[in-house]
């Protein structure tokens, strides 16, 4: 068998020339792979390989073969294997150095994989090809996150002496020397010959003569000038002294923390504190000044302009707007104003573990006064990004972020670092146990300023209350927590409509289906809230939710949190009208089956067919006998009637106004239909009274277990009823009883919803803020996450 383009695929011992097998490079790929990622050290080198040449090779050794195959299938099946590695997918063409540069915007997995040096070592000798794109493994921020630098800093270089520019790419890790010596390299020329300066904006700002400082701590940026004077005959080039105001500037820049005034806003002692201001320091500031750009312009002593202060914008350092949209909501924040333009220094907390050290602080107090100095050219937040990098490594770098996310941490950051409270006491979690809300507000504020007091408290941070109601034992528990943000949901706009058939408990009227529309993503309670209101609920009453299926009751929707979702639209959904405390009365559930069926499907089959809907009624609580269940039954079924019976007995006495169902005293109320009952409705004919009359022969209740089991027992007036929440009752009917009600309107339910018409499309309303509040303070059940604990 031939393997083709097989150059560079023989084993590298010199001893044999046997080529690898895909198994073989298999496993020394994932033992070098192993072995980097077991072990993995700042300084490493990882390289970037195309995604499309690595799934190839992947491809060839089987590395996704998850499943077995046959002997043929292998044969059929041979993958070819890959050629040279090709990473020109991975080149910007419109490069204009001599060496290869990464496209811009690349995303791991989908443009490209990182493996470590010596697996590409290896695979580059199997293989060939490139161009070669080594990266050094850095960390990052004070949590010294690990990652691999993908786009080193590429700086820009301009000779002072015919102003071209050369371009280069060096790790942000890199010191201050390394960039020196590569330029010196660039520009072949002596070390002692040349002296850079950061170069933003071509405007110089600083000096670069500390070779051992970190390019971070620079406060470089991608894409920036760099300018590298060169001396001639011992001078260094004319204007170097010079800012771009045109400004005498002394050729070696002061430190920043030598300056008469701390970014705090007061004079500083040799100790680094603050003391106060000084009315000759403040005038003889200017002897100080140093290399400034737009960031360096706040100017302590220049307040002819404040009323117009906070017109100055921020400069786009690279996707950075969702930065700079942020900062200017803050510094326009009228409290925040007031307190950072003037002597904040004292209550800077440098010990916080939670916080900066006071950096972050300190350093959006500069960028404040700076955007509400008098001056109009816009401010480069470029020292304070990098203060933001240092700390949230996630916000480094010039990709896109959320702006909230960084408000959040900004705002959170900002107070720790400004918290007055040095030592913070321990308060238990309490409930507010029946006391008024004013009264536990008050106190659980108090525990909070007790540990979080500082100017992003008072201005930004609130509580609110929260209640949650257990379902089981109805418990309530009342908190209120501190909140500096809150995160609003959208309000569904999503309607479903619904068809559920309403069943009247107490036999006042006839079932009647209803359609009602809701949001979406409700409960059950919003069901029930939309039926009370289309069926005209009692105050008294209250709806019991219920799926039937193959003529039972399926389930009982009792929960009022349960999602719509769990409700499909081909099920048969009703609600039964009871009175409102039903939970805590015997609950009878009435099925039915045709008496004649019955005996000749149980001679057939055995099993017991049920028909129609069920019904359910409840009863007081107590002991009661069969004659109260066959009351109970009879005064559900009334509204079924096709003849119209007058019911009427001093001895009976029935309750059958909508709120109580049917409260039954020791007379039956069948009897005041029975046979000798004279209050036949004078328009029936004989023989409807006769088969009125007759019906008592043929009507008869069955007791059966919770579960429907074949066990059954037959109710007689005198049978005693288990005290317990509900009963199920079967009551069976014959042929000509049958006929005798109007069942028709127990039979075919409508489902949910049937599809095939048009439904008219709502105008779909605006969201608004309130909305969204709304929609946040709207009740809703805890998820599995939250779910309630007892201690």
């Amino acid at each position: 068998m031939t393997i083709p383009d097989s150059e560079g695929f023989f084993m590298d011992n010199g001893d044999s020339c046997l080529p690898l097998t895909p198994e073989e490079e298999k496993r020394i790929i994932k033992e070098l792979n192993d072995a980097a990622e077991t072990n993995p050290k700042e300084g490493s080198l990882y390289y970037l390989v195309s995604s499309r040449w690595w799934s190839q090779w992947k491809k060839y050794v089987h590395v996704d073969e998850n499943t077995e195959q046959s002997a043929i299938e292998v044969i059929m099946d041979v993958p070819c294997r890959p050629g040279e590695i090709d990473n020109s997918l991975l080149v910007d063409s419109n490069g204009e150095s001599n060496e290869p540069v990464l496209r811009s915007f690349l995303q791991e997995m989908l443009d490209y994989v990182l493996v470590p040096q010596e697996v590409w070592k290896k695979l580059h000798e199997w293989y060939k090809g490139g161009p070669a794109f080594p990266r050094e493994l850095i960390t990052q921020g004070l949590s010294r996150i690990s990652l691999v630098e993908i786009y080193p800093l590429h700086l820009q270089i301009i000779d002072s002496r015919d102003d071209s520019i050369q371009n280069i790419h060096i790790s942000k890790k890199a010191c201050v020397g390394d960039l020196h010596n590569k330029v010196c390299r660039i520009l072949e020329l002596e070390a002692e010959k040349v002296r850079i300066w950061d170069y933003f904006q071509r405007s110089k700002h600083a000096l670069l003569n500390n070779f051992d400082q970190i390019l971070e701590d620079a406060h470089l940026f991608t894409n920036q000038y760099i300018l590298a004077e060169v001396q001639i005959d011992g001078f260094w080039p004319s204007g170097s002294g010079m800012d771009s105001t045109g400004n005498e500037l002394a050729l070696v820049p002061v430190e920043p923390s030598r300056s008469s005034f701390t970014i705090a806003g007061g004079p500083t002692l040799s100790n680094g504190y603050v003391t106060g201001f000084g009315q000759d320091l403040l005038h003889g500031s200017s002897l100080n000044s140093t290399f400034r750009d737009a960031e360096d312009s706040y100017d302590p002593s220049d307040t002819s302009n404040r009323g117009d202060g906070g017109l100055t914008g921020l400069q786009n350092l690279g996707n950075t707007c969702f930065m700079n949209s942020a900062i200017q909501c803050l510094v326009h924040t009228p409290p925040l104003v007031e307190y950072f333009l003037r002597d904040y220094s004292e209550e800077i907390n440098k010990e916080n573990p939670l916080g900066m050290h006071g950096e972050l602080a300190i350093a959006f107090g500069d960028l404040l006064r700076k955007l509400w100095s008098s001056a109009r050219t816009p401010v480069a937040p470029r020292h304070f990004k990098a203060k933001l990098a240092r700390f949230a490594p996630q916000f480094s770098g010039y990709n896109q972020h959320d702006s909230q996310e960084l408000l959040a941490f900004l705002l959170d950051g900002l107070h720790e670092d400004l918290n007055r409270v040095k030592n913070k006491p321990y308060f238990e979690a309490s409930d507010a146990n029946g006391r008024p809300d004013e009264e536990f507000a008050d106190e659980c504020w108090r525990n909070h300023k007790a540990r979080n007091d500082s100017i992003i408290v008072d201005t930004c941070q609130g509580q609110y209350k929260s209640t949650l109601v257990c379902p089981v034992c109805s418990k309530v528990s009342v908190t209120f927590d501190p909140f500096m943000y809150l995160s609003l949901p959208l309000p569904s706009t999503a309607t479903r409509t619904m068809t559920v058939t309403v069943f009247h408990g107490n036999g006042s009227g006839l079932p009647m289906p209803y359609t009602v529309t809701m949001l979406k993503q409700g409960c059950c309670r919003d069901l029930i809230r939309a039926l009370s209101s289309e069926c005209c609920l009692k105050e008294s009453e209250g709806l019991l939710l219920a799926e039937v299926y193959d003529h039972k009751i399926y389930r009982y929707m009792e929960n009022p949190f349960e999602p719509l979702s769990s409700i499909k639209d081909e099920e048969h959904i009703v609600a039964y009208r009871l009175p409102l405390d039903y939970g805590k009365l015997l609950r009878i559930e009435i099925m039915q089956r045709s008496k004649d069926r019955f005996k000749s499907e149980m001679s057939n089959s055995g099993n017991h067919k049920l028909c129609g809907t069920p019904l359910i009624t409840c009863l007081a609580e107590g002991n009661h006998t069969g004659a109260d269940i066959q009351v109970a039954v009879s005064v559900v079924l009334a509204p079924l009637l096709r003849t119209k019976l007058l019911i009427h007995s001093n001895q009976t006495q029935t309750c059958m106004d909508n709120g109580s169902g049917p409260c039954v005293d020791s007379t039956n109320l069948m009897e005041s239909c029975g046979p000798c009952s004279n209050n036949v409705d004078r328009t029936t004919s004989n023989k409807e009274t006769e088969q009125a009359c007759s019906r008592e022969e043929s009507f008869s209740l069955w007791l059966f277990d919770d579960r429907f089991t074949g066990s059954r027992t037959p109710i007689e007036n005198d049978t005693i009823v288990s005290s317990g929440t509900s009963i199920k009752v079967v009551l069976e009917l014959s042929d000509r009883e049958r006929d005798f009600y109007d069942f028709c309107y127990l039979e075919d339910l409508p489902v949910v919803f049937k599809s095939g018409f048009p439904m008219k499309k709502t105008r779909q309303e605006a969201v608004s803020l309130f909305t969204c509040l709304d929609a946040f303070l709207k009740e809703e059940p805890l998820g599995p996450d939250d779910m309630w604990y007892v201690l």
